[in-house]
């Protein structure tokens, strides 16, 4: 950083209640509402004080729908010197272990909130649960399927409940999952906070249209959220977009059923894909099919190999699962990341 730089993220820093805000940041993200809650001031007041953190680079904004959430930034030298600052902070400081104990409260509003909406809906999707393979069963074979990394980046599009960050977070240095859901975005949020999962964030954002770099992401998970949608092969495509050279993309869906109830129970758009017509869209979206899976409920072997899987419907009344794992052909010649992008050297 240039000198000018730091000076700028050291008076950001450098005032009492910037340095509260900092700390709280550096635990976990909030919005203004939250901010206002704990430190007990004024929304204007806070407001302006986020906003001069944030053109010094010390915080990071996003936006999720009405409301713009802040963490402190987590890459780049604004975030190291930021980090560097929290560190040297002493946490029995008697303000500080307030403004912790009062954020521990607003998170737990938050969580009983996003526990609410849960239990309004699990009956639902428990009632889809005892129609296919136990979830353990779906996980195992999508934690073969994609491997051990580690991953720079995943990201999980659709990612609703955040269990696939979840499951995949002890192998990734940062995770990212999108959803529209405000109220799924709440649970999922609360969930990785409990967790520990400091690296998984969760994002709002169209999975048509996820605002990543191409080639940002070297894993994207796509899980249980095509037969939703009314262009899944624009979301293969958006998702294959995110994937640097050597990149996965793993897909998870169920195979073709005739269980149209949940056209109208559950708003599934389409009722399953085949084999060869979700492969057709990884092909179309430049992506290599390495392999596929059925998981099959009626099987004596539901975990029935790549080779033993007939990619057929599902039997009646049950639903199979299927995964595929597509990947983003290896580039010829080396490649390095700059401003965000993957580039190929000559």
């Amino acid at each position: 950083m240039s000198s000018a730089h730091v000076l700028a993220a050291l008076r950001a820093a450098g005032e009492a209640t910037r340095l509260r805000i900092l700390a709280l940041l550096a635990e976990m993200e909030h919005n203004v509402k939250d901010l206002t809650q704990i430190l007990i001031q004024s929304q204007p007041r806070i407001s302006r004080h986020l906003k001069l953190m944030a053109e010094a680079g010390i915080i990071t904004r996003f936006r999720e729908g009405s409301w713009v959430f802040f963490r402190i930034a987590d890459s780049g030298p604004e975030g190291a010197l930021a980090r560097a600052i929290v560190d040297s902070l002493d946490p029995s400081d008697l303000t500080l272990a307030r403004d912790r104990a009062r954020a521990e409260a607003v998170q737990r509003a938050r969580a009983e909130a996003a526990q609410d909406y849960f239990r309004a809906h699990a009956a639902e999707w428990d009632s889809i649960r005892t129609l296919h393979v136990a979830e353990s069963q779906v996980e195992a074979a999508m934690d073969a399927a994609l491997g051990q990394g580690p991953f720079e980046l995943l990201v999980d599009l659709g990612t609703g409940t955040g269990r696939i960050l979840e499951l995949f977070g002890p192998r990734a240095n940062k995770l990212l999952g999108f959803d529209l859901n405000h109220d799924m975005l709440a649970y999922a949020r609360m969930k990785l906070e409990r967790a520990g999962l400091t690296q998984a964030q969760v994002r709002h954002g169209d999975l048509y249209n996820i605002p990543l770099p191409d080639g940002a992401a070297d894993a994207v998970v796509v899980h249980q959220v095509l037969h939703f949608l009314d262009d899944p092969a624009a979301a293969v495509a958006e998702a294959a977009r995110l994937l640097a050279p050597g990149g996965r993309l793993l897909v998870v869906d169920f195979a073709p059923h005739e269980l149209e109830f949940l056209r109208e129970q559950s708003a599934h758009r389409r009722l399953g894909f085949s084999r060869g017509q979700l492969g057709r869209m990884l092909e179309a979206a430049g992506l290599k099919l390495l392999s596929f899976r059925d998981l099959n409920p009626h099987a004596a072997d539901a975990g029935a190999s790549d080779a033993e899987s007939p990619g057929g419907s599902s039997p009646e009344g049950k639903l199979t699962v299927s995964l595929w794992l597509g990947q983003r052909p290896a580039a010829t010649g080396k490649t390095r990341k700059r401003n965000g992008k993957v580039e190929v050297a000559a």
